[in-house]
């Protein structure tokens, strides 16, 4: 197929809408099944090629789930513990595969901010991963195939609408991809930058000590950045990312809202929040919902509202700040990677609070020397990169 006509562009208002190959030639996706707006074809094609890099990086399976062209969460498909299992709504499942251990934690990390997302998956969806993408909100698939028994089940999903995509993983884009803007053609030679250990050798830090396993996130938490809006910042654990800040005009900013969803993430796995009890009706958005009223500070004056209350089979008692504090406290070895330099140090403190140890950025600050002393004065291991990742 030459062309695909959409139904209107990022507005409904804005009419005539299609993807095209400019030289004429076969588009490299075919719509299995549903009708992929404009929005969803952006995330698609930047979901896939940050699965498809991550992929190459780990040799592990990648999910990533996108929202509004940023993701939301991505990982690599490494085994879930009882509690992860347990925060991601996964636990009824079993034992699942790689790659559906790789959506779950995708999904997982920020489901408020994935709910209603364009999944893109590394690798050829089985029926693990179809069964899990069924059951969530979501607005549709990118995959380089399917078994014929995950395609029936996605078929299946939004009676019938769901949007299904399969991309031909041998295509190679053009080396110089343009855009439009305002009538103007802008044109720019491809981000073809290969996220290795080799960009991670300048360490800037009297700690210069960086584990495998630390590296392996280094390298993610770049390679997430290169298809996040900028600016942007990312923390990462364990091959998933835990919190993910996108498209802030500054970048202590970013830094923030990043921090303060990797916290999310971690206070998820207290044991006040895992001894919540939801009344059986409750559906998984709403109890996101729910949890994420509970950790925050204004929970307390929330308590005071009987309504809130129908939620749980029992009251819950306050999340204190002390005690969310001291939970923090225990994430440790967390990776930070930054898409631009950080101009000053007061983003290597609000770091430490989630529990950075290693951090990957480009460096060509006026303030680099502050910056760097500020991670000494945590033992932190920080590398210059040496490249931008904007990305827009």
């Amino acid at each position: 197929m030459r062309e695909i006509e959409l139904k209107y562009g990022c507005n409904p208002n804005q009419k005539p809408s299609r993807i095209y190959m400019e030289d004429g030639s076969e588009l490299p996706v075919t719509v299995l099944n549903g009708k992929p707006g404009y929005i969803n074809f952006l995330d698609a094609f930047n979901g896939w090629q940050l699965v498809k890099e991550l992929k190459a990086a780990t040799n592990l399976p990648a999910a990533t789930s996108f929202k509004h062209v940023s993701p939301a969460g991505a990982a690599v498909g490494l085994p879930l513990s009882d509690t992860l299992a347990k925060i991601y709504w996964v636990d009824d499942l079993g034992e699942l595969s790689p790659l559906a251990c790789a959506y779950a934690r995708a999904r997982g990390a920020d489901r408020m901010s994935s709910f209603g997302d364009f999944i893109a998956l590394s690798d050829v969806c089985d029926v693990d991963t179809a069964k899990l993408i069924k059951r969530e909100v979501s607005d549709g698939v990118i995959a380089p195939g399917y078994t014929d028994e995950a395609l029936e089940i996605l078929k299946a999903k939004k009676k019938g609408n769901y949007n299904i995509i399969q991309i031909d993983e041998s295509y190679v884009p053009a080396a110089l991809e343009k855009k439009q803007v305002y009538g103007i053609t802008f044109e720019q030679g491809r981000n073809e930058l290969d996220v290795n250990g080799d960009l991670l050798s300048n360490i800037v830090t009297k700690n210069k000590e960086i584990p495998d396993w630390a590296l392996i996130d280094m390298k993610i938490s770049l390679i997430i950045l290169k298809y996040t809006q900028s600016n942007s910042v990312c923390y990462v654990k364990n091959g998933q990312a835990i919190g993910i800040g996108a498209g802030q005009q500054s970048r202590i900013h970013c830094t923030r809202l990043a921090g303060q969803k990797a916290d999310n993430w971690f206070l998820r796995q207290s044991p006040q929040v895992l001894g919540l009890q939801f009344i059986d009706s409750l559906g998984r958005a709403d109890r996101d919902n729910a949890i994420d009223v509970y950790m925050g500070d204004e929970y307390e004056d929330v308590l005071r509202e009987g309504e809130w209350q129908k939620r749980f089979k029992v009251k819950p008692e306050v999340f204190t700040r002390e005690d969310k504090k001291a939970w923090l406290e225990k994430n440790q070895d967390v990776t930070l990677g930054s898409d631009a330099f950080f101009p000053f140090s007061d983003n290597i403190e609000r770091a430490k609070k989630s529990g950075v140890k290693y951090i990957a950025q480009p460096g060509g600050s006026v303030r680099d020397d502050l910056v760097i002393e500020c991670a000494d004065s945590y033992d932190m291991v920080m590398a210059f990169t040496g490249i931008r990742l904007f990305h827009h």
